[in-house]
């Protein structure tokens, strides 16, 4: 309950730590109220710091609340007149560089407000995101995850952003920026923290006509402490004073208190976060399955010339109809496809008889009559996929044949290493992270295989 929450005690033997002492001073003097029943540790949780029950906590109790005033964010930096002033120059497709220009500002001042808070980060590469590994391992360990290819964009990105936004602002700016000091490499590790520190408070849905731009992310102290799991116990609610963090079921004395980060797969995790949860535990982990994997398995069915060039002609029509595109993707979770409308679309027209495509297309899609929501959901369900037709279950089969070949591990060694406890225990932070996030992938890929395989 509210009235429970009071005043920091900083004298637990579990918060001797400088960094998180200071810490806990820190939130004391900005009215950040911490209930008397937690408290925050590295040891006992699952990485880094984290934040446990001592004694059981009942669901719907306040764990901490925080002021607004102290949310970090462009707007309460020292340089915010400055980051205002130039936001017309300042805008980028990731709507971070505010923010970012005014942590590399704080970050690097001795006399910065936020100073208690950033010191529990000396160094952002603990946070062991996959853009700080080598390229090298990245393709060794991550190899047909989707994380390389979500990495060497991200790198990309934040170079170009750094080069053509930030420098220049920064060099029109001497007096608050220096760029020898505020250079690229700790802007990437900026970017990291935000990543996977960083909250976006949720859009009101006022008017559901109107398309929202999502809120600008901010730092918030305290709340991302937490770790994420899928069955979290603990949620961040909003209001207009403060935020809070309330128990969403009853925590007993000893278990740590978990926020969530959303529905979030394995290797979104890794990729944003640095972590991932142990296979099975994440029930909300996907695997990805090339559009164009579907596409070539049509292909490798095909026959004649003029089936081939027929399957061409329905490829480009999905296209055009952007069902399908060149780097798009059909997810599966663990109850099946979730990117059901375009997965059925696609298999109905690849499989369609030349004679209905023709009708299709003078039709530009389909009539009115067609198969409703639900029904193409169940029907790519895992529940339901006994009853496709044998054509589509062979493009599947084929398809999630496909993805599997493009790890760098086949299935039965990944399985063999999370069986063998020795084996799993020789294996480095970044093999387990990795096997965890395979193996996931490759689960839900096999499952797809079993109900979709050939009969006799």
């Amino acid at each position: 309950m509210a009235t429970d929450t009071k005043r920091l005690k900083i004298d637990d033997e579990n918060c001797v730590l400088d960094p998180l002492k200071n810490f806990l001073l820190w939130c004391d003097s900005v009215k950040l109220t911490l209930s008397d029943k937690v408290y925050l540790s590295k040891e006992g949780t699952v990485a880094e710091y984290g934040m446990l029950a001592k004694e059981d906590i009942e669901e719907g109790h306040i764990l901490f609340s925080i002021p607004r005033e102290i949310l970090l964010h462009h707007g309460t930096t020292k340089v915010k007149k400055v980051l205002e002033e130039g936001k017309k120059t300042l805008e980028s497709a990731s709507g971070w560089v505010p923010l970012l220009l005014g942590l590399l500002y704080e970050y690097t001042c001795s006399q910065s407000h936020w100073k208690p808070y950033l010191s529990l980060w000396p160094d952002f590469r603990t946070l062991d995101q996959p853009m700080f590994w080598s390229q090298k391992e990245r393709e060794k360990l991550l190899k047909g995850t989707g994380i390389p290819e979500a990495v060497n964009t991200d790198l990309k990105k934040l170079q170009d952003e750094y080069n053509n936004i930030v420098l220049p602002f920064m060099k029109s700016h001497p007096d608050l920026w220096d760029p020898e000091k505020h250079n690229l490499e700790l802007y990437k590790s900026l970017v990291a923290f935000v990543m996977a520190y960083s909250f976006q408070e949720p859009v009101e849905d006022e008017d559901e006509d109107e398309e929202k731009q999502p809120n600008p992310p901010m730092m918030v102290p305290m709340a991302d402490m937490l770790n994420h799991v899928s069955k979290h116990n603990a949620n961040l609610e909003y209001t207009p004073e403060c935020l809070k963090m309330v128990s969403v079921r009853h925590i007993e004395k000893g278990e740590e208190v978990f926020n969530t980060y959303g529905q979030m797969a394995n290797w979104q995790l890794l990729h944003m976060y640095g972590f991932a949860e142990p296979f099975p535990t994440n029930s909300n982990d996907t695997a990805d399955i090339q559009m164009s994997s579907v596409y070539k398995a049509a292909v490798q069915v095909t026959q004649s010339e003029a089936d081939k060039r027929l399957l061409v002609e329905k490829w480009n029509m999905l296209c055009e109809m952007e069902v399908v595109g060149e780097k798009g993707v059909f997810i599966f979770g663990q109850l099946g496809s979730l990117t059901y409308n375009e997965l059925y679309t696609t298999l109905k027209v690849l499989c369609m008889p030349m004679q209905d495509f023709e009708e299709f297309r003078e039709n530009e899609g389909w009539e009115e009559d067609e198969e409703d929501d639900d029904e193409m959901e169940q029907a790519l369900s895992f529940s339901g996929m006994t009853g496709l037709s044998a054509e589509w279950k062979r493009l599947l089969h084929a398809a999630a044949a496909l993805t599997l070949d493009s790890y760098s591990e086949d299935v039965e060694t990944d399985r063999r290493r999370l069986e063998d406890q020795g084996a799993l225990a020789e294996l480095g932070s970044r093999e387990k992270r990795a096997l965890h996030v395979r193996n996931g992938q490759k689960s839900i890929l096999q499952r797809l295989q079993q109900l979709t395989k050939p009969t006799a």
